[in-house]
């Protein structure tokens, strides 16, 4: 075995975990969302950039307002989620890279001075950093349902206003229930997705 990470972990986060579409209604607690973060806020990112933005819909009131845009296949699961998070690209990261890469303090105007390289830094930035988030949620022995079918311009304008945000994801999170499961997809093999040259 040429991998550090004991076996039981390597299940926990990869082998074993799936993408959970059910359930318990065991609450997912503040000090549990608290403690993925302080994990996944190490992802790497370009310049030490950090766009992502997450949004905890907690509240009855809120998770009627998400449920209304989500496609219809991800609506009774998102409305019986112990917690459902909204994440998200802030397309105006770069005001706090002075901060955060200060060996380059210039990468604010010099890389990201225009939108559209700022929005095509911060989905991708933001991504990575979705990856960890999922892994996170799984290091907390939770699962995670991770979906992207939503009207992705009415989750923006519920719940980022401002415009400078672009959804990339909504994950419903909670202990697995009965039947969350659907059977497991088949993977490619190394030799069809690596190539040595």
């Amino acid at each position: 075995m040429t991998l550090q990470l004991d076996p039981a972990a390597q299940n926990l986060l990869f082998r074993e975990a799936r993408t959970a579409n059910a359930f318990t209604d065991e609450p997912v607690t503040e000090e549990q969302v608290q403690d993925v973060y302080d994990l996944v806020k190490y992802a790497p990112t370009a310049y030490n950039q950090q766009p992502l933005r997450i949004v905890l819909v907690r509240s009855p009131e809120a998770r009627e307002r998400l449920v209304r845009h989500m496609n219809e296949g991800n609506r009774a699961k998102t409305a019986a989620a112990p917690l459902v998070a909204v994440l998200a690209a802030d397309n105006e990261f770069h005001e706090e890279l002075p901060a955060q890469f200060p060996a380059f303090p210039q990468a604010k105007e010099v890389l990201f001075g225009e939108r559209p390289a700022r929005e095509a830094s911060a989905g991708f930035n933001a991504a990575l950093q979705v990856g960890y988030f999922i892994l996170g949620v799984r290091a907390a022995g939770l699962a995670a349902g991770p979906m992207t079918g939503y009207d992705a311009g009415a989750v923006d304008k519920e719940f980022f206003p401002d415009g400078d945000h672009s959804v990339l994801a909504v994950v419903n999170i909670g202990k697995p229930g009965e039947n969350a499961w659907r059977e497991r997809g088949p993977r490619l093999a190394y030799d069809e997705v690596v190539t040595t040259v």
